[in-house]
């Protein structure tokens, strides 16, 4: 698994666009593309055509997803403070861990 800063089921902030200042959970990550889905933020509209075939009929609707967002507009929030802050690795023993630089506190 590729080491990085941001990992699923984080808690972060947004900090630019349009949600700018919500707090939600990282549901995916897309490393090749630099690009994060965060839940409850960046919503966009999907159209769902009405189908009806054999089993019956299916309604039309209007789904509201989460839409992946550059995982620069995001910041991790430190457990301890509730606050966004910067990640940086450190070596305890040999293990590579995750450390937010405000307070220092493993995440």
């Amino acid at each position: 698994m590729e080491n990085r800063k941001i990992k699923t089921g984080d808690t972060v902030q947004v900090m630019a666009g349009k949600d700018k200042g919500k707090i939600g959970k990282i549901l995916q990550v897309f490393p090749d593309r630099s690009r994060v889905v965060v839940e409850g933020a960046n919503f966009m509209k999907k159209h769902i055509r009405a189908r009806s075939g054999k089993g019956g009929t299916a309604k039309g609707q209007i789904l509201q997803l989460s839409a992946p967002m550059h995982i620069s507009n995001v910041m991790l929030i430190d457990p301890t403070t509730n606050k966004p802050t910067r990640v940086k690795y450190e070596m305890q023993g040999d293990k590579k861990v995750r450390v937010a630089k405000k307070t220092g506190t493993v995440i």
